[in-house]
């Protein structure tokens, strides 16, 4: 029986919510092994100037405990 855990992320990108989401599971995979989800709680976004100058999310993942 496997057992797993949930944590909860925040990351940004530049470019999309997309891109910060993937963001966010590179830099967990770095120090947690075997994330099996990735779920996005939240999108938000910085307005500069009228354009959007930064994507953030909040996301939840999931991984096994060894």
């Amino acid at each position: 029986m496997a057992i797993l855990k949930v944590i909860e992320v925040l990351s940004s990108s530049e470019n999309s919510w997309e891109e910060a989401t993937k963001n966010a599971v590179i830099q967990a995979s770095k120090s947690l092994k075997n994330i099996r989800s990735v779920y996005v709680k939240e999108h938000s976004a910085v307005v500069n100037d009228g354009l959007i100058t930064e994507f953030r999310v909040n996301v939840k993942l999931t991984f096994e405990i060894e």
